[in-house]
C-alpha cells in the first residue's frame, strides 16, 4: 500500500492559484464554483460505490454529488445492442464508456454551471431518451467507475485519486451478486462475460490505472464496516475536510470584503446606485407600521396585517421598475422561508405569477451561507420548452430581511448560473443592513433592490480598508435607534412572527 502521508502531500491544493486569480478577477465568486473532485476507482465488484458512499457519510456536506461513469455507456447500434442481450459485447473496454461527455459534464460542474447527466439503463441495454439528471451546485463531486483514472483529462481537474485494489475472485462473486439481483442477468451469461471480458480488460486496462492514484484502499472479502482500512479512509476523510474549510474560509473572507465599501471612484456609479436602491417613503404611515412590526408585544394578528401592507407597498414600488409589455412576464423567487411572508400580497397584485423557490441556509459551524434546495432549473426549462418566442422576463428575488447580505448574493448567484440576466432581477425586501446592501452592489452593481428600511454603520468602518476592516462591523456600528446593531436588523425574526413558529 503507498505511504498516505507521502501520497497526500502530492494531492492538488484545492484549486488555491484559480481562486486568488478568481478573487480578483471576479465580483463573487460562489461556494460551487472550483469543487473538489474525487476519482475512484477498481476493478468491476472491487467496492468502489461503497467507499464513495462512506465518504459522503463521513463529509456530510451539502451538495455532495456522486456521479457514476456507468451513465457514459455509449448508445448502442442495433447490431451491438443484439450482441449485448447475448453477453457478446464487450461493455469493460475503454472505448464502451464516453469518457470524453463524462469530462464536458464535469467540467461544467467545475466552472459553477449546470450539467445534464445521462441516465443508463443495463436492462435494456441502451441510454433512456428524454431522460437526464440535471445537476447543479456542485461542491464535492465524485466520480467513480472503472476507468475514473484512466482518462488524462479527467485526470487533469481531479484534486484526490482513489484506487480500491480487491482480490479478482472477491470481485467476481460480488459482480456475479449484483448482477443477477439487479440488472437482470442470469448466472451463465454473467460468468461467460466475466471470463471474456471483464477479467482480462480489468489485467489489461484497469490495474495499470493504480500507479495514477494518490491513495490505493485495500479492501478484504467482506464489506463490513470492521473490515475497511480505517487509516486510509480516515486520513483521506481529514485531507478533504481541511480543503473543504479552506475553501469555506477563503468565501467568508470574499464576503466580509464585499461590505468594506461602495466603489466610489466616480460620482457616476454613486448615482447608477442610488437609482437602483429604491427605499420606501419615510412617511408617518410607513414609519408608524414599522414601529408596530418591531414592537414585540404586537399579536400575530397585527403582525401579519401590517406586515402584509407593507409587502403591499414594497411590491407596488418593484412594479414600478417594470415596463409592462404583452410578451413581458413577472416570476417570483421565494428564499425558503422567509420569502413566503410575501406571498399573500404578491398574489393579490398579481394571481397567476410563477414561483420559484431556494433554499440557503448558513452553516451552524462557520456561518458560511450554502446552498440546500433550488428549483430555479425546473421553471426555466418549462420556459424554454413553452416559449414560441423568448419572452421578456423580470425576476423578483423575495426574502423578508438581508443581514449580513450572504444569502441573497448566493441566490443571485444562482439566477445568473441559470442564465439570468442581473439587469432583470429586482431584490424585494422589507428590513436590510446597511453592510448587507454593500455586500449585494459591490458583487453586482446591475441589480435593483427595494427595500422597506434600512440599517446605517459608522463613519470609520466606511473608511476601513483591505484587512484592517475584517471583524470591525460590531465594533463600527452606530449605537442608536436606526443602525445595523439594532436587534431587527441583525436577527431573523420576520418569518417567525408571521407564521407563529
Amino acid at each position: 500500500m503507498h505511504n498516505l502521508s507521502d501520497n497526500l502531500s502530492h494531492v492538488k491544493i484545492y484549486g488555491k492559484e484559480k481562486r486568488d486569480i478568481g478573487l480578483e478577477k471576479f465580483k463573487y465568486l460562489p461556494p460551487w464554483n472550483e469543487p473538489y473532485i474525487i476519482g475512484i476507482a477498481g476493478f468491476s465488484g472491487s467496492g468502489k460505490t461503497s467507499i464513495a458512499q462512506k465518504i459522503i457519510k463521513e463529509l456530510n456536506t451539502p451538495w455532495t454529488i456522486l456521479i457514476s461513469l456507468d451513465n457514459f455507456y455509449k448508445p448502442l447500434s442495433k447490431e451491438q445492442s443484439e450482441e449485448a442481450f447475448k453477453n457478446e459485447y464487450d461493455f469493460d473496454k475503454p472505448d464502451a464508456l464516453d469518457l470524453d461527455l463524462c469530462y464536458e459534464c464535469i467540467l461544467s460542474l467545475k466552472e459553477g454551471k449546470k450539467s445534464e447527466i445521462p441516465i443508463y439503463s443495463f436492462e435494456k441495454h441502451s441510454r433512456l431518451e428524454n431522460k437526464k439528471i440535471l445537476v447543479y451546485g456542485a461542491n464535492v463531486i465524485i466520480i467513480e467507475g472503472l476507468y475514473a483514472l484512466y482518462n488524462e483529462k479527467l485526470l487533469s481537474i481531479m484534486n484526490l485519486k482513489v484506487y480500491v485494489d480487491t482480490d479478482l475472485d472477491i470481485c467476481l462473486a460480488r459482480r456475479l451478486n449484483r448482477d443477477i439481483l439487479y440488472r437482470g442477468r442470469d448466472l451463465k451469461g454473467a460468468i461467460k462475460q466475466w471470463n471474456k471480458f471483464v477479467k482480462p480488460n480489468s489485467e489489461r486496462y484497469i490495474k495499470p490505472t493504480i500507479s495514477n492514484a494518490n491513495i490505493v484502499i485495500p479492501m478484504g472479502s467482506d464489506n463490513s464496516d470492521n473490515k475497511y482500512n480505517f487509516n486510509s479512509i480516515k486520513m483521506m476523510i481529514e485531507h478533504i475536510d481541511r480543503q473543504l474549510g479552506l475553501k469555506s474560509r477563503e468565501h467568508l473572507k470574499h464576503l466580509r470584503n464585499l461590505g468594506i465599501k461602495f466603489d466610489n471612484n466616480s460620482s457616476s456609479n454613486v448615482n447608477e446606485k442610488k437609482k437602483r436602491l429604491i427605499k420606501l417613503d419615510k412617511n408617518n404611515q410607513n414609519l408608524c407600521i414599522h414601529s408596530i412590526l418591531i414592537n414585540k408585544k404586537t399579536s400575530r394578528d397585527e403582525f401579519i396585517f401590517y406586515f402584509d401592507r407593507i409587502a403591499n407597498l414594497l411590491i407596488n414600488k418593484a412594479m414600478e421598475l417594470i415596463e409592462l409589455e404583452l410578451s413581458s412576464e413577472v416570476v417570483c423567487i421565494k428564499i425558503l422561508r422567509s420569502g413566503d411572508c410575501f406571498l399573500n400580497s404578491l398574489k393579490k397584485n398579481i394571481p397567476d405569477i410563477k414561483i420559484g423557490e431556494l433554499l440557503i441556509q448558513s452553516d451552524s459551524k462557520t456561518g458560511e451561507p450554502k446552498l440546500h434546495f433550488e428549483n430555479i432549473s425546473k421553471i426555466q426549462k418549462t420556459f424554454e420548452e413553452k416559449d414560441g418566442i423568448k419572452k421578456k422576463r423580470k425576476y423578483f428575488l423575495m426574502d423578508a430581511q438581508i443581514i449580513s447580505g450572504a444569502g441573497i448574493i448566493m441566490a443571485i448567484q444562482v439566477l445568473i448560473d441559470h442564465g439570468i440576466e442581473l439587469e432583470d432581477i429586482i431584490v424585494v425586501t422589507y428590513l436590510s443592513s446597511e453592510i448587507g446592501i454593500r455586500r449585494i452592489f459591490n458583487a453586482f452593481p446591475q441589480v435593483y433592490l427595494v427595500v422597506g428600511k434600512m440599517g446605517s454603520i459608522a463613519k470609520e468602518f466606511e473608511e476601513s480598508e483591505g484587512s484592517e476592516a475584517e471583524g470591525k462591523e460590531e465594533e463600527a456600528v452606530k449605537f442608536g435607534e436606526e443602525n445595523d446593531n439594532s436587534w431587527w436588523f441583525k436577527t431573523r425574526f420576520v418569518d417567525t412572527f408571521y407564521f407563529g413558529t
